[in-house]
């Protein structure tokens, strides 16, 4: 049976958002981020990419690109908002489907030219989002996530396209190397350095010679340009959570001991999620006292993996659930609503440098382990669960749930 995958991808997402609230936004150069000269671009308006524009770099520099560009520091509350709603929406009509990102998603529609027609299906979901929310919404519809994925991209703005079976290396071969999804800059100026602009070249390329040029990720682009890449959806109802807990050896009601434990899981659960390239939409926190009762409470966040984010919360969380004042024998952190993702959806209030901490922060946990930096509240409890990828379905490394 032929695969008929859905790509679809919100326009512009925070700036659509921006455009629904205030229409007078409408076909106007728009910026959304830190609006400080320190702050980062978090999302661009086509009118602005004209410019050299575009999501990460320096507000300062953007503002200088395009001064007449309208300057918002934004609302992840609000963004997060129409994300759900856009999601609700698929949930209700799509049969299998991937959250890929806050403004991303795939469909599997794989039989359902059987019984009503991918493309006419695909149209009527579009229009739907595009009704039910007013924001624009694209889509491309192939054999295989890359290609619909690539096609998405040529659709946009607010349109869609299918390539039909057998028509995959037809469509790729005339776009630059730039639109295979995984070349980034310094993939592409090897693939540059080999004389290779188009995805045509590396279709009448060896494999061979694509892997002893970038090793692994060589044949992983040759598939890719030749319209054979197929990676599995991985449908939405299956998205882990990611938790850890710790049973004191003994009952405690130190504060010092329970704030700092909390705060190190919270911190390490962060870190996990920046690593795998993940948000977060939802914290727990848990409590067993001494008499095994057992309480929990949760709340719903803007999708995040910021340590200023989710830390505050998540001992905010711990002040409102302990309120029995007995001993507790177990506490535990959860994170949840897990969708793939980076620090844009947080760059409102994310300065350079922030960001910038926050990378060297990781390359040296990535490099020397999780103990090897870590914030002077967090220092007391290093024997929390420590993962090595939460994130490819393995158990961590070390059991989160022991005695200490």
């Amino acid at each position: 049976m032929q695969n008929n995958i859905l790509h679809l991808d919100l326009d512009t997402f925070f700036v659509s958002c921006e455009r629904l609230i205030d229409s007078r936004l409408q076909n106007r150069p728009l910026l959304v981020g830190g609006t400080g000269d320190r702050g980062v671009v978090a999302a661009c308006s086509y009118e602005t990419r004209v410019f050299g524009v575009h999501s990460g770099m320096s507000m300062k520099v953007a503002r200088r690109l395009c001064p007449e560009a309208t300057v918002i520091r934004g609302d992840a509350s609000i963004y997060t908002k129409y994300s759900h709603l856009v999601t609700e929406i698929i949930k209700e009509k799509a049969p299998i489907f991937e959250k890929a990102s806050v403004d991303e998603f795939y469909v599997d529609l794989t039989g359902m030219d059987k019984f009503y027609g991918c493309y006419k299906y695909a149209s009527e979901l579009r229009q739907k989002i595009i009704k039910d929310t007013g924001l624009p919404i694209s889509f491309g519809l192939s054999t295989n996530k890359i290609v619909s994925k690539v096609a998405t991209g040529e659709a946009k703005p607010n349109n869609q396209l299918q390539i039909d079976s057998g028509f995959e290396k037809d469509f790729l071969a005339p776009l630059s190397i730039r639109k295979i999804p995984s070349v980034g800059e310094k993939t592409y100026q090897v693939l540059r350095g080999l004389g290779v602009d188009t995805i045509s070249v590396i279709q009448q390329m060896p494999l061979e010679m694509m892997i002893s040029a970038l090793g692994a990720n060589g044949r992983t682009i040759w598939k890719r340009a030749n319209g054979i890449d197929n990676p599995p959806l991985v449908p939405f109802y299956e998205r882990k959570s990611l938790s850890t807990e710790r049973t004191f050896g003994k009952d405690t009601i130190d504060m010092v001991k329970l704030r700092t434990t909390i705060f190190a899981m919270a911190e390490n659960l962060a870190f996990q999620l920046r690593k795998g390239n993940k948000l977060a939409g939802t914290l727990s926190v848990k409590i067993r006292y001494s008499d095994f009762n057992t309480y929990t409470k949760q709340v719903k966040i803007t999708y995040s993996s910021a340590d200023h984010v989710i830390i505050p919360k998540v001992l905010e969380l711990f002040e409102k659930l302990y309120q029995r004042r007995l001993l507790i024998r177990l506490v535990g952190v959860k994170i949840s609503d897990i969708v793939t993702g980076n620090y844009q959806i947080n760059l409102f209030d994310d300065t350079e440098e922030m960001l910038s901490l926050y990378n060297a922060m990781d390359t040296i946990r990535n490099r020397y382990g999780d103990l090897s930096i870590m914030r002077a509240s967090a220092m007391g409890a290093k024997t929390i669960g420590r993962f090595d990828n939460p994130f490819n379905g393995e158990p961590p490394v070390l059991l989160a749930h022991r005695n200490q």
